[in-house]
């Protein structure tokens, strides 16, 4: 699979100045290309991840664990006094339990952990950083899911779930906060070309003997995309713009899939 490099789509000049933008698992994959994104349109961004980085791929850089909660208070606090209040904020940090035995071998330690990582570090972050939208009579909170929201994999069922989860708890906080002016909308991605999936086409490649392209065309075949390729993150990134954007005003308690096709239902 080719490599990931980050690169933003087009989009309208300054579109973002001045718009304070906290983007969490931000420093590779779809969170990289979202802080990039905001960035070279002008917002001052904060990007979050459990591990530190050398040089973020925009904004500052915070070094968080959202899997606990005491993780999750830090990184409003931090965040908060380096932006002076956040007005964009988007949940994107999260991780997957392989269990190669599938459901009846997830274990409760599986099943907290990444609900944990995937559901909960994102309740923590919005109930931290929600009174401040509230105050300030704005905000924006973009989730971003999982295409296993929709269709589970195997070996990952806690992960579809907790994703399953985020998406019907992002619709209630955005029946809830939309009288304070604050919106709130899921991002569902497909097959996207990620360091994290790029991991998983070596693997397989290592584990079948075939070579890169055949393993990589045999993912995709099996994933189901009618376009025929995976998404870049920039796709997903500038999906995320735009429901950020003004010109999205009226869009809340809504998800949008980026999958190129994949999902076979409507």
């Amino acid at each position: 699979m080719t490599s990931t490099t980050v690169t933003s789509a087009s989009g309208p000049a300054g579109e973002f100045a001045g718009v304070r933008v906290l983007v969490t698992g931000g420093t590779k994959g779809i969170g990289a290309a979202v802080a990039v994104r905001f960035a070279e349109a002008g917002a001052d961004v904060v990007v979050a991840a459990r591990t530190p980085v050398d040089e973020p791929p925009a904004g500052r850089f915070v070094a968080a664990d959202l899997a606990t909660a005491d993780g999750a208070a830090a990184l409003a606090a931090q965040a908060t006094q380096l932006l002076g209040g956040i007005d964009v904020l988007i949940n994107n940090a999260g991780s997957q339990t392989h269990i190669p035995g599938g459901a009846l071998d997830a274990a409760d330690d599986d099943w907290y952990r990444d609900l944990d990582t995937n559901l909960m570090s994102a309740v923590r972050l919005d109930r931290a950083l929600l009174p401040g939208m509230i105050a300030q009579n704005r905000g924006v909170i973009i989730h971003v899911t999982s295409g296993q929201a929709r269709l589970p994999g195997p070996a990952s069922l806690p992960y579809a779930a907790a994703k399953a989860a985020t998406t019907v708890y992002s619709k209630g906080l955005a029946n809830e906060v939309g009288k304070h002016g604050i919106r709130v909308n899921t991002v569902v991605p497909g097959l996207i070309e990620t360091p994290a999936v790029t991991r998983r086409l070596n693997q397989i490649t290592a584990d079948s003997g075939q070579d890169a392209e055949t393993a990589r065309r045999q993912l995709i075949d099996r994933v189901g995309i009618p376009l025929g390729r995976p998404g870049q993150p920039a796709d997903v990134a500038e999906l995320v713009a735009f429901l950020a954007s003004d010109r999205a005003a009226f869009l809340t308690g809504s998800q949008y899939v980026v999958d190129g096709g994949s999902i076979p239902t409507v």
